[in-house]
């Protein structure tokens, strides 16, 4: 029998391939940006002179499509173009959590740290593990991209086993599991006040619960998990064994040596200072007039200066451990050593400082553009004009969000921009607001992975070339498609599940208005 690393691909290997081939000719993400940019800049001018019947839930009045060619919209462009970047959000989160990062990797914390992870995590287990901690990472806003999706990388990459199958399992988690978490975080009661103001729209008085989705979130950890274990296992890692050799000598990666006993007794200081530091710091959450809550009180609200401080807090708790330890063991004589482990760390993120470039400007064009807006409404519309039966309609809406998410990234936009069409829509099939909303989170979930205009993509793109010289969109696309493909047909049939049994979704939820 023919070995997993020289066994012939299948039906399913060999589309996997065509389409990494194709999507490798594209051309470098930053250049794609920049041709999606003009791209835009076109069609805004064709369309800005036309009428459409779409109405913007947001103001009520008639998409218009603006004109970025126009005298005032270049000038803007212009004036605006370095803010524009400066302000790209994913770029301050990554650079700011990589300092910290850097600092821990670079002093041989992380290094330590993995061994010992490494001694009591069984390997038949470790890709569950990763999987189960990416989607874990949600509560802590965007820290599973910086953190948990690289180090998966270097988890695997250190066991022997494919590190892009490490990655891909953990973006897998983070993004792809992003409905999925057994914590309560604050996309819940996000989502919950689009969706009922939506509701509102036919009934004034109806209340949803921000943990509407909690139980249905929760247990969906479980089969999402198993999912990806198996993909991972059994699907991307023997074609990646086969197509994508990993020159492990060019590597930038620590050696996992025995420990010694200086290492051990430094790791132990290290953590316990990093632990002592934050337990302190969520003392200081304990009282109901904590400064790191909201006005209502509340700390895992977007809002709540506690939730805004995520990426510093990653910054402290990596930097805490790396100084110690690095002192400790003589890595760090100086602070000179510790810049210059920072230096290394964002060396390797100039990349993705470019990408992020044209990406902001993209991004930001796409928007002003009213292009997004447009495609969504007019998805919606087009999905209540089926007028299909209800289980069918649960389908198309999460079919119709995954197409939707290909140009809106953001979850909370995307659910602005359609859940006033479809909530009223779907609480006239007797289906209830509750329900729509876990639709809408499955088919935004399971495409964020497949999506190249997702901020964080070309950032995966990057921790790849680690590994592999010359990875391209393409490359990941193919990685993610079968990941992104079996989500939306489990997570479908999950939610078709818990409907038709009557479970719970959450605290308060429904499934018929």
């Amino acid at each position: 029998m023919m070995s997993n690393e020289t066994q012939a691909p299948g039906l399913l290997g060999r589309a996997l391939d065509g389409i990494e081939r194709v999507g490798n000719k594209l051309p470098d993400p930053a250049m794609l940006f920049l041709i999606l940019l003009f791209s835009v800049w076109g069609l805004s001018a064709l369309l800005s002179g036309m009428s459409f019947d779409a109405i913007d839930p947001r103001t009520d009045a008639p998409i218009e499509v603006t004109n970025l060619l126009s005298a005032e919209a270049l000038t803007h462009f212009l004036t605006t173009m370095v803010s524009t970047f400066t302000a790209f959000a994913p770029l301050g989160v990554v650079l700011v959590a990589m300092l910290g990062v850097g600092v821990a990797e670079h002093s041989g914390y992380i290094n330590t740290a993995l061994k010992q992870m490494l001694k009591i995590t069984p390997a038949k287990l470790l890709t569950p593990a990763v999987v189960l901690v990416g989607i874990i990472s949600h509560t802590a806003t965007d820290a599973g991209y910086v953190v948990v999706i690289p180090l998966a990388g270097v988890i695997f990459f250190t066991v022997g086993r494919h590190p892009l199958a490490g990655i891909a399992a953990a973006f897998a988690g983070v993004s792809g599991g992003f409905c999925a978490n057994f914590i309560p975080s604050g996309i819940d009661p996000l989502l919950q006040s689009f969706t009922q103001s939506a509701a509102q729209i036919v009934d004034p008085t109806i209340q949803v619960n921000p943990l509407n989705n909690w139980f249905f979130a929760a247990s969906s950890c479980i089969p999402i998990t198993l999912l990806i274990w198996y993909l991972t296992d059994k699907v991307l890692e023997p074609r990646l064994n086969r197509t994508h050799k990993v020159n492990r000598e060019a590597v930038d990666i620590p050696v996992m040596e025995q420990i010694t006993v200086a290492e051990m007794k430094a790791f132990r200081i290290a953590s316990l200072v990093m632990l002592v530091a934050i337990l302190g710091f969520f003392s200081l959450t304990i009282s109901e007039s904590s400064t790191l809550r909201d006005a209502n009180g509340s700390l895992t609200s977007f809002s709540a200066p506690l939730m805004k401080s995520i990426v510093p807090l990653i910054f402290i708790f990596f930097m805490l451990p790396g100084l110690v330890y690095g002192y400790l063991t003589k890595t760090f004589t100086n602070s000179s050593d510790v810049v210059q482990a920072m230096s290394k760390s964002m060396s390797g993120m100039a990349h993705y400082i470019v990408m992020a470039f044209f990406c902001a400007q993209f991004v930001a064009a796409f928007s002003a553009s009213n292009l997004g807006a447009l495609i969504a409404v007019e998805g919606a519309g087009a999905l209540k004009a089926m007028n299909l039966s209800a289980e069918i309609t649960i389908v198309g809406m999460i079919l119709l969000v995954g197409f939707v998410n290909l140009f809106v990234g953001s979850s909370s936009a995307k659910w602005a921009l359609i859940g006033p069409v479809l909530v009223p829509m779907l609480m006239q099939l007797n289906i209830s607001p509750d329900l729509s909303q876990a639709a809408y989170r499955v088919g935004d979930s399971s495409s964020n992975i497949i999506t190249p205009l997702m901020p964080y993509f070309p950032l995966v793109v990057v921790y790849c070339q680690r590994y592999v010289k010359g990875i391209g969109i393409g490359t990941l696309i193919s990685m993610m498609l079968p990941f992104s493909l079996a989500l939306i047909s489990i997570w479908s049939a999950w939610l078709l599940l818990y409907w038709s049994l009557g479970i719970p979704l959450g605290l308060g939820a429904s499934y018929t208005y």
